[in-house]
């Protein structure tokens, strides 16, 4: 290197060196870099240059993402070939060298700067070598060297994660997996003053120093995953076409950086169709009205006045039927990308833990057999099983729902592990055996028939078991229930008895007949005792979200009712999609799925599809802030639940975090901290702050001092009741428990939690959980969290997650409607009333627009019955709702 007159170092493992220039040495003539103190490169730090023209170098025209030249080719050749920042595939610039797929673009090729350069292994295509400007300088020592293998100059240290750094006018070629530089390829030289500090150069004495951007240090683990293990899918030795296996792990990492799912646009041709049908009718409306309001019928004022009201009403009913419409959206998910970023095979799931909650209360109206059925479809679902967790809530403390539960978990024990091998759907037993189809259909197991044969054996036997106990519960002793250990059972009162729980399957009690582990099991019945409030369901799932906090806390809950069975063991991935993409999670409060039931007759007679309402209007809400929670198949993130507000920007994310002094002290507070601080103080009490408390094992306590900065300790006992534990527990916003905890102490500390008074002066059902006040909570629900700027999200697979049963007689049908029209009525006269509710806060308009029509619909049934009486009074008095004139006009044409 004598001929540069000048000391060389070496970079970290990549074949790069820099020339230190001596005092009397001066930059090559014409090699100033123009616009030195501009951009920096978002990968090594470096300032990102100009092109021949003097124009700053931009390597990406979609984006516009800051990149030297040298980390451009570096990509282009050795890395992802695309743009860091939008995916975009980076194309052939001027003076760039050739790579594999760049016959494919259509821009004209730039023959005059061909490079002429060898691969690492010597082998592959020679390239024209011609130098123009400022886009190539390859040193005197990488052209006149003697041909001899060069040791590297640094210590050998492989520094995982680094993107070599180079300057801006120079082209790297660089070869990672060998110890020696091959002269004949040209080696990039940095000229550096030595009179100045080589921190500024980002030198270390020798070594270059660590200088990637945080963006690249928090890069997916993927990659750095597949690189350690594959470690020619970055370098030169191998197949980066594609066609080899390093080429599809290398597809594989970037698959699993894409969205977990996408907006599908519905066809344009379709929506502008429905848009302007909607337009033409608001046009034919109003002039309707013009006619209606300007021709009154003076003989018959009072009957044309109603007329006219109950017109009004009805064109305002279709308005707020119609408007929130406007927008609907068809929405795909992912799965395979999905298991790529969080659940590869062979490696831990990094799937978040998911609580399931079932409610019940009456095991007579609601069959035991069915319950059963929909907790064997959540035991087999297809998801890891430590993530698992299912809660049956018995708000009715039946003896013979507990039973029927621990005869489920010994059939679950057989069922489950027959799910698993043969993949049948759905997996709840009951609507399995009874599908008209050809079971035989992709399944190539030998043994399939014998074992399927024997299941159905078993399963006729546990419905067996499961009828032979509702048969014995149809007559209560005078005594009262007691157990197999001659106690009595502490339920027999359904109104006066204490919490209840037991543990029937656990992530290390529980095996199936294959050895391995099923999912938890809980048995959950409340604490009732005369004089308290107890809301009905909406108090049963609140009490379910203190338990399952307490003994597993999932970062989110999924809620069905004892009728609705998991009809896809997918669901839960389905909703992970969207709850674990890293743009939408953080902002949704819950995925809801759509209705649907079995057993409806052909021609549905009693309505029971609703499908205007799932199938249109849900959609329509999805392209606005999100569908309405409709109490039953809906996937929730758990802090909405607790009643936070969503973080939307970094400037709502600064407050919410509590600055933590475990990672080397107590760190001063800034004045926007500061004023971040006094602004989070003066939200209201629903807009608690996000805490982010990933060592919980130290308690509440060694979060103390920053915790106090935000709220009292006072504070958080009027909001989440006096449990340390599950107060502790709302601030892991990843879920899990303290593995140190011990279980008998969480027990102790859950029947705590589902105590009568433990709501007492709190904000339970006012801005946490399910919220009280309406029989129709969940419509409640969804609205306090929409309006706290939560989005929610309709998933429509192709293949229904969820199925129910239907009411199948008019009665119950009347009923059912009955409730809802009741429970619309209260929300209608409550404080929560979207017509007035919580105006300039983050619920949208046509949101709003939407919940209003939900909640007014009942009041419709009266102009509707008067517009119905209207004829016969008509006829029975000789007055007419329109002018006589329009009359005789009508007549005259009718003959």
């Amino acid at each position: 290197m004598a001929a540069n007159r000048g000391m060389v170092a070496g970079s970290h493992n990549r074949n790069e060196f820099v020339m230190i220039r001596h005092d009397g040495d001066a930059p090559a003539p014409g090699k100033e870099v123009k616009g030195a103190g501009g951009q920096g490169c978002q990968i090594c730090g470096d300032t990102v240059g100009v092109s021949a023209s003097g124009d700053v170098f931009v390597a990406c025209n979609e984006c516009a993402f800051p990149v030297c030249r040298p980390c451009y080719e570096y990509e282009r050749k050795d890395g992802v070939k695309c743009c860091p920042q939008c995916k975009t595939r980076y194309k052939r610039l001027k003076g760039s060298p050739r790579v594999p797929g760049d016959e494919e673009e259509e821009d004209v090729d730039d023959l005059d700067n061909e490079f002429n350069y060898k691969q690492g292994n010597g082998k592959g295509p020679e390239w024209q070598l011609r130098g123009q400007g400022e886009d190539i300088d390859l040193s005197s020592s990488s052209r006149h060297e003697p041909h001899h293998r060069i040791p590297r100059l640094t210590s050998g240290q492989q520094i995982s994660g680094e993107i070599p750094d180079a300057s801006p006018d120079r082209h790297s070629i660089r070869s990672p997996t060998s110890s020696y530089v091959d002269p004949s390829v040209p080696v990039p030289v940095r000229i550096v003053d030595p009179s100045k500090d080589l921190n500024s150069y980002g030198l270390n004495s020798v070594d270059w120093k660590e200088r990637v951007e945080s963006w690249r240090v928090k890069q997916d683990k993927n990659m750095m995953q597949v690189t350690n293990k594959y470690p020619d899918a970055r370098g030169g030795g191998g197949d980066m076409e594609g066609t080899g296996s390093n080429g599809e792990d290398m597809q594989m990492v970037d698959d699993a950086r894409l969205p977990l799912s996408r907006i599908v646009p519905i066809p344009a041709n379709q929506l502008n169709l429905y848009r302007i049908v909607i337009i033409l009718r608001l046009i034919i409306l109003c002039f309707f009205f013009q006619y209606r309001v300007t021709h009154p019928v003076r003989d018959a004022y009072g009957l044309w006045l109603v007329s006219v009201i109950c017109e009004i009403w009805f064109a305002l009913s279709w308005l707020l039927d119609q408007f929130p419409k406007w927008y609907p959206i068809n929405r795909e998910t992912y799965l395979d990308r999905l298991a790529l970023r969080y659940d590869r095979e062979g490696e831990p799931s990094q799937l978040c833990p998911i609580d399931i909650f079932v409610s019940t209360v009456d095991p007579l109206k609601e069959p035991p057999l069915i319950t059963a059925n929909t907790v064997l479809s959540i035991l087999a679902v297809d998801y890891p099983v430590d993530k698992v967790s299912c809660y049956v809530s018995d708000d009715g403390s039946a003896m013979l729902t507990f039973e029927s539960l621990s005869e489920t978990a010994e059939f679950a024990r057989k069922w489950v592990p027959f799910c698993k091998k043969h993949n049948i759907e759905p997996r709840a037993p009951e609507f399995y055996f009874q599908q008209k189809i050809d079971y035989l259909k992709d399944k190539i197991q030998p043994s399939f028939v014998k074992e399927r044969r024997a299941m159905k054996r078993e399963y006729e036997e546990f419905k067996i078991r499961i009828n032979a106990l509702v048969a014995k519960a149809q007559k209560v002793p005078e005594e009262g229930w007691t157990m197999a250990d001659g106690t009595a059972w502490p339920g027999n009162n359904p109104r006066d008895h204490p919490g209840m729980i037991q543990v029937f399957l656990g992530h290390s009690g529980g095996l199936d007949t294959d050895g391995n582990e099923l999912p938890r099991l809980v048995y959950v019945s409340r604490e009732k005792r005369p004089g308290f409030q107890h809301h009905k369901k909406a108090g049963a799932m609140n009490a379910l979200i203190r338990v399952s906090a307490v003994l597993t806390n999932g970062a989110y809950l999924l809620n069905v009712d004892c009728d609705h069975y998991f009809n896809s063991s997918k669901a839960l991935r389905e909703a992970m999609c969207f709850m674990m993409d890293p743009a939408l999670g953080r902002k949704t409060c819950y995925v809801q799925f759509p209705q649907r039931f079995d057993g409806i007759d052909l021609h549905d007679r009693y309505a029971n599809r609703n499908i205007v309402f799932f199938d249109i209007n849900m959609k329509g809400l999805d392209g606005i802030q999100g569908p309405m929670y409709v109490g039953t198949g809906c996937c929730f993130n758990r802090q909405a639940l607790y009643g936070y507000d969503p973080v939307l920007t970094e400037a709502d994310l600064e407050p919410n975090i509590v600055v933590k002094s475990c990672c080397g002290g107590r760190k001063k507070k800034s004045k926007s901290y500061m004023d971040n601080k006094n602004r989070m103080m003066k939200r209201t009490e629903s807009s608690a702050p996000i805490f982010n408390m990933d060592d919980i094992e130290e308690g509440i306590e060694g979060y103390e001092d920053e915790r106090s900065m935000l709220m009292s300790q006072k504070r958080l006992e009027k909001r989440f009741g006096q449990s340390p534990i599950f107060t502790a527990s709302t601030f892991m916003t990843q879920g899990g428990i303290p593995p140190s905890t011990n279980p008998a102490s969480l027990l102790k500390e859950a029947i705590h939690v589902i105590s009568c008074g433990y709501e007492d002066k709190t904000e339970w059902g006012k801005e946490i959980g399910w919220i009280y006040g309406s029989v129709t909570e969940d419509i409640l629900t969804g609205f306090k969290m929409h309006a706290r700027g939560w989005i929610s999200i309709y998933c429509m697979p192709p293949r229904p997650c969820f199925k129910g049963s239907a009411p199948i007689n008019l009665s119950d049908r009347l009923n059912q409607v009955l409730r809802w029209a009741l429970g619309s009525v209260e929300i209608l006269f409550s404080r929560h009333c979207p017509i007035w509710y919580n105006y300039g806060g983050r619920l949208k308009l046509l949101e709003r627009v939407a919940y209003i029509n939900t909640i007014v619909y009942p009041i419709t049934s009266l102009p509707l019955i008067a517009y119905c009486v209207l004829p016969a009074i008509c006829l029975l008095t000789n007055k007419f709702i329109i002018p006589e004139s329009s009359v005789l006009l009508v007549k005259s044409l009718h003959s």
